[in-house]
């Protein structure tokens, strides 16, 4: 007679609430400001986060006009200079070894570490509640008119299944919480570049505050910038043929470097490197029931001067009325509304970080835009500041 099967221990329960109005996944930029503007109408809402924060991630750290706007416009204005945030006044565009110096917009430049950390305390402190190191699966959507979506969530060993009128989901590239979702899918762009990015110290010889060091090369480009506390932050987007020949993303960073006129900072090869999947993909479709994808999980673009950070905040913006909305009765009509606030909002502005992209790989164009800023350089920065130019959407719609 076999042996009876060993019986496991039950998890034992996550200790909050089986129902909410809204789930939201992922604590970025986007889900911890929608968990904010949620919570400050009196919604019940949960804030899901699979890592623990303070937490540092790939990304340029400047926030543009339009990011800067987006915050004001949810009552957070003086969030970014109450943690250190400082002024961004100028580019230093380095293109095939000429470095031209570009006026830029009004915008600050703040680390994700303490912008994260901050907009997860401001949703708190809004009423939302917080869930840290705890990851989220989505369930699948019931059949029929089901007023609620499961979401499966573990931290460690607790586990619980909670029910929400709507979802949120704003965790990222890659958004494996979906699996409940089959039919939401993330096509790559076969050029998309990967990120990569580490901090250096204060002392090591680089940017003044204040200005942006962006470098384009034939095999990506990269920016530096220093952060509160004098650190300069790096990210870059490489292909991913410049990043087998370098040897890692120190050489790929130095290539690109050399290639576009500045010197190389001492450190990269001991520096923490960070890779990130492929940047730039698609994701359709951009709801389900019960359901809403927000910030990159909606697709992405690879940004150049802080535009990734204004599309996440006025993507949760966008997404709010037709939230509220869905909270008393969802249908079909809210997700074909968000397919087209999406595009108006977000996409259309990330034709212009698309078109570039695909400029900045030609030499010859790459060429002339180069000698185009270095000609005239009051052209090209009246160009960055009207793609740059704030617009958001109604709150109230």
């Amino acid at each position: 007679m076999p042996p009876a099967p060993e019986l496991l221990p039950l998890s034992p329960p996550l200790p909050i609430a089986s129902d909410w109005d809204v789930v939201v996944v992922g604590a970025g930029l986007a889900g911890a400001l929608a968990a904010h503007g949620l919570a400050r109408r009196g919604v019940r809402v949960v804030l899901v986060e699979q890592r623990v924060f303070p937490r540092w991630k790939v990304c340029g750290a400047c926030l543009s006009p339009q990011a800067l706007a987006a915050l004001e416009a949810a009552g957070l204005a003086g969030l970014v200079v109450a943690q250190g945030g400082l002024a961004l006044g100028s580019l230093q565009l380095g293109v095939a070894g000429l470095v031209s110096r570009i006026a830029l917009g009004p915008g600050q430049v703040l680390s994700r570490a303490r912008l994260d950390q901050a907009l997860l305390e401001a949703a708190e402190a809004a009423g939302a509640t917080v869930l840290t190191g705890t990851r989220a699966v989505l369930g699948a959507a019931t059949a029929g008119l089901a007023p609620h979506r499961q979401v499966v969530l573990q931290n460690g060993t607790a586990r619980r299944i909670v029910r929400a009128k709507v979802v949120l989901i704003a965790a990222g590239l890659t958004h494996r919480c979906l699996d409940g979702e089959a039919e939401i899918t993330s096509s790559i762009d076969p050029l998309s570049r990967v990120g990569a990015g580490c901090v250096l110290p204060a002392e090591i010889d680089g940017p003044p505050l204040g200005v942006l060091q962006m470098a384009v090369g034939r095999g990506g480009y990269g920016g530096l910038v220093r952060v509160e506390g004098g650190q300069i932050n790096l990210a870059c987007a490489f292909d991913p043929s410049l990043l087998r020949s370098s040897g890692g993303a120190a050489g790929a960073c130095q290539a690109i470097l050399t290639e576009a006129g500045f010197a190389s900072p001492p450190g990269l090869d001991g520096a923490a490197w960070q890779l990130t999947a492929a940047l730039s993909r698609r994701t359709s479709p951009l709801a389900g029931h019960r359901l809403l994808l927000l910030g990159d999980a909606a697709g992405y673009v690879e940004p150049f001067t802080g535009e990734g950070m204004g599309w996440a905040l006025t993507s949760s913006l966008a997404a709010l009325p037709l939230v509220m909305r869905g909270l008393e009765h969802w249908d079909g009509a809210i997700e074909a509304d968000w397919r087209r606030r999406h595009h108006r909002w977000v996409s259309q502005r990330q034709g212009f970080c698309r078109t570039l992209a695909l400029i900045l790989r030609n030499p010859r164009a790459t060429w002339g835009l180069s000698r185009l800023a270095a000609t005239f350089p009051s052209i090209t920065s009246s160009i960055i500041g009207r793609v740059q130019r704030p617009s958001l959407p109604c709150l109230t719609d």
